[in-house]
């Protein structure tokens, strides 16, 4: 049950959950872990909805995604994110860093920081500001100990 239990997301001024909903992800796209389904149900025909007006994404969202250090798809990715910032994409890596690489990824390509934790967003400005927050290192853990080793 991935139903909003309130506020609003706008992409260009849009709500999102205003526009059709076969043309939502010409706003945002949500790159999700392949063994993931996520089954949406809208109350609206798309016909009485807006038109997205973007025929490429403007967000694209990367949930979690599948960093393997054996196979050059770490590259790959990397190189995709750039190029989208470059097109002047906005790009989000959301990460759960089970492992001391997945540091270096965030430090290395991300501009800016959100913590989450208990409903609770926190902007952070840059990698060491967000390695400085308390909530932060006691969620990473063991992690910044080997990082620092």
């Amino acid at each position: 049950s991935n139903a909003p239990s309130g506020g609003t997301v706008l992409v260009q001024g849009r709500d999102i959950h205003r526009v059709r909903t076969d043309e939502r992800d010409r706003l945002a796209i949500h790159y999700h872990q392949s063994y993931q389904v996520r089954h949406f149900r809208s109350l609206y025909p798309n016909a009485l909805m807006e038109r997205a007006g973007s025929d490429y994404p403007v967000v694209h969202l990367f949930d979690e995604p599948q960093f393997n250090t054996q196979d050059g798809y770490i590259g790959f990715m990397l190189d995709f994110f750039r190029r989208l910032r470059g097109e002047g994409r906005l790009v989000f890596l959301c990460v759960h860093p089970n492992e001391r690489f997945h540091l270096e990824i965030l430090e290395e390509i991300c501009e800016r920081f959100i913590f989450v934790q208990k409903g609770t967003v926190t902007p952070i400005a840059d990698y060491p500001s967000l390695i400085a927050h308390d909530a932060c290192r006691a969620y990473l853990g063991d992690l910044l100990t080997e990082r620092a080793a």
